[in-house]
């Protein structure tokens, strides 16, 4: 095979970082206000409460000088360019998704490589023909309009999908053809909604036009609607609302063949009610309230007849399938809990297929529909099966494979008779056979094993000198497992060491993993991952001045409490869209409905547990701070941009050390979901500039093979 080599990249790459963080950084000068709020006796200042307002022109001064700053560090290092270029080929490679099947068709997303948005195909299942559906690129010039849900019509004739702008939460739902022709329905201020469908139209839930900021304000009184196709959204029927529980929240499931209407509702990110309507009566059928409390998680998987298959941790803290029956509503398990925790279930020709999480990794498990186990399906290894796609009248099942050293896989899996067939396999520009992923279960300080995998190359030497990345979560029931990144392998390859921690208050282990880092027990999320870097020190993976740390959204709030709480442990910091004040993180979009495992500044036991870990409030002059990278969104309306400017506004004040503190603002981004894969490698690239910079990393260019 040719070899291609990136002669610029030589030129430029393989010299020692120079000493930039040595550099005076001139950060702008950020006024402060004399807000002080008063909890319970208690005087907290917020000296950048001007921050919250994003759209104001001195924030978005600010927010200008803010990206300056970081541009100019940036631009200073020799190999950021080098490091986009390298990412930008690595990230070129065909993917494609879990094929759904729709009639004669499977509808299938592919990206030829750098698409900034997949494109949906349909492809017809006698002949392989494709067909395109929907490009989302031709949406907008900069790949900044996103598919963000779809659902296809129970007769197949009908696609109905909603786009967002920019990575905000907010949608407008679409309708077209399975042959394509867009339709007039437009359906406004939906979000966080589901596309349930019933004869002619849809159930979704949607929300009053804003009347404020419509990034920043509360989201109250969402509402479900039944829309029928071909008419106005002003003509939808009112289906169900809450006049009296503003902050509640509720999505429509229908079962496969419509006979049963399901609403969820929502208080908050952790348990829900659920009521049940018998279709049969039409739009208008009478609910029952099958579920009044919100004290666990109901999910149907479908209904057998007159029975619906219940996936719930009621009584079960790892999850078990249970039969209700909807003519007298006894309840029976069917699938009893298990010592691994049940993540997904799905009916595929008159049996079930059930996917359970083991230390953080699955497992496939076939069942009859009496709950009577058939086999289990072997997996390649270590890795996450993350979407199971199939419904009850379908043949086959189809499902998905990838590690951390292995992209997509995608598997078929006939019912009739159960054996795995390999149906499409991802092709990298780059060779993954170096690498080896380990498992370890550490101590953390009170005594609890964790586990967390680490991924390096095979010749690794424990000498304590390797650059090494310290990923973790830890909230909201969310397992961390085993996936592909093409981003992460530029840091692999250069001779770093990857680790994700599944520390407590994720999902890894159950509702009890879960409980165990959340309100007041929250600090064990914290002293797991602060154990996890001493372990890795101690067992000489790593050193202090080798270890960067990264998290995300939940994630971001555990880099920020990490890094104030031990700032001497760790060399860089990248806390990404976080929640960095806890005092008010509440008072913004759907903030509130993180209580479940924060608690909120309101109550006066909270607030004190609050105050002891929120990054914003523990930040301290006169102390050095790893070199930080912070990142957010101008259009984040899931975690506010103002928790990120408070944070790193303050922060900037009080460094007493010389490393760099920084932020980086995207325009025309959100959250994450949706954005498109020009902004993903930016955004890579500056992150991994940054960490090979403050780590000292000589970079290296990665070859690639034609």
């Amino acid at each position: 095979m040719k070899r291609l080599y990136y002669l610029f990249l030589a030129m430029t790459c393989f010299s020692t970082p120079s000493l930039l963080s040595s550099q005076t950084l001139h950060y702008p000068d950020t006024k402060k206000c004399d807000t002080v709020d008063v909890y319970f006796g208690m005087r907290v200042a917020d000296p950048y409460r001007w921050l919250e307002d994003d759209k104001s022109p001195a924030t978005l001064a600010w927010e200008k000088e803010e990206n300056a700053v970081t541009n100019s560090y940036l631009d200073a290092i020799p190999f950021r360019q080098a490091i986009k270029q390298n990412l930008t080929t690595m990230w070129n490679y065909p993917k494609q998704s879990v094929p759904t099947k729709a009639g004669n068709d499977y509808l299938i997303f592919k990206n030829n490589g750098i698409q900034n948005q997949f494109v949906l195909y349909k492809k017809d299942i006698k002949t392989g023909k494709e067909t395109l559906l929907l490009d989302p690129n031709l949406l907008s010039k900069d790949g900044t309009v996103a598919l963000n849900t779809w659902s296809v019509s129970n007769d197949n004739r009908y696609f109905a999908y909603a786009l967002a702008t920019g990575g905000s939460d907010w949608t407008e739902i679409y309708v077209m053809t399975m042959d394509g022709k867009i339709l007039p329905d437009v359906l406004k201020w939906v979000k966080f909604s589901s596309i349930a469908w019933y004869k002619n139209g849809f159930f979704y839930s949607r929300y009053d036009a804003p009347t404020g900021n419509v990034l920043t304000q509360q989201n109250l009184f969402q509402k479900v609607y039944y829309h029928q196709l071909g008419t106005p959204q002003d003509a939808d029927v009112l289906i169900y609302q809450d006049k009296e529980h503003s902050l509640r929240t509720f999505s429509v499931q229908t079962t496969d063949d419509e006979r049963f209407l399901l609403i969820y509702g929502a208080e908050s990110s952790s348990g829900n009610n659920l009521l049940i309507g018998d279709l049969k009566q039409g739009i208008h059928a009478s609910l029952h309230e099958f579920v009044s409390a919100f004290n666990h998680d109901y999910a149907v998987i479908n209904n057998v007849g007159d029975n619906l298959v219940i996936k719930t941790n009621n009584g079960a803290p790892n999850y078990q399938l249970i039969n209700v029956n909807t003519n007298n509503w006894e309840v029976s398990t069917l699938i009893p809990e298990k010592t691994d925790v049940l993540e997904q279930a799905a009916i595929v020709d008159h049996k079930i297929a059930a996917l359970y999480l083991h230390n953080a990794y699955s497992k496939l498990l076939l069942y009859q529909l009496n709950g009577t186990f058939e086999k289990q399906i072997a997996l390649p290894g270590m890795g996450t099966v993350a979407s199971l796609s199939g419904k009850q009248k379908d043949k086959d099942l189809f499902y998905d494979y990838t590690s951390f050293t292995c992209a997509d896989n995608i598997y078929k899996l006939p019912m009739s008779n159960p054996v795995p067939q390999l149906i499409y396999t991802t092709k990298l520009p780059f060779s993954t056979s170096d690498f080896v992923t380990e498992q370890v279960f550490y101590t953390s300080k009170d005594g609890t094993k964790v586990p967390m995998f680490i991924v390096h190359k095979k010749s690794l030497v424990l000498n304590g000198e390797n650059p090494l990345l310290l990923y973790g979560y830890g909230g909201f029931n969310i397992s961390i497992t085993p996936t592909f990144s093409a981003s992460r392998m530029l840091f692999l390859k250069n001779g770093g060491i990857w680790v994700t921690a599944n520390i407590r208050g994720g999902g890894e282990f159950g509702e009890k993993w879960h409980l165990a880092g959340t309100l007041q027990n929250k600090q064990n999320v914290f002293d797991d991952f602060i154990a996890a870097a001493e372990y890795l020190i101690k067992e000489k993976y790593t050193s202090s001045s080798k270890l960067a740390i990264q998290g995300a959204s939940n994630g971001g709030l555990l880099i920020g409490a990490c890094m104030t709480q031990r700032p001497d442990l760790f060399k860089v910091a990248i806390p990404q869209v976080g929640v960095m004040d806890m005092l008010r993180y509440q008072k913004f979009t759907i903030g509130w409905s993180w209580s479940s495992d924060y608690g909120t500044s309101d109550n006066e036991q909270q607030f004190h547990y609050l105050l002891k870990y929120s990054p914003l409030q523990n930040i301290r002059p006169g102390v050095s701070y790893p070199a930080t990278f912070v990142t957010t969104g101008d259009h984040d309306d899931r975690v506010v941009p103002a928790h990120s400017f408070k944070f790193i506004s303050t922060l900037q004040a009080d460094q007493a050390g010389k490393n760099p503190i920084l932020i980086h603002i995207e325009h025309m981004a959100g959250h994450g979901a949706g954005k498109p894969v020009s902004k993903f490698i930016d955004e890579a690239a500056d992150i991994w500039t940054f960490i090979f910079q403050n780590l000292q990393i000589p970079f290296k260019p990665i070859h690639f093979e034609k």
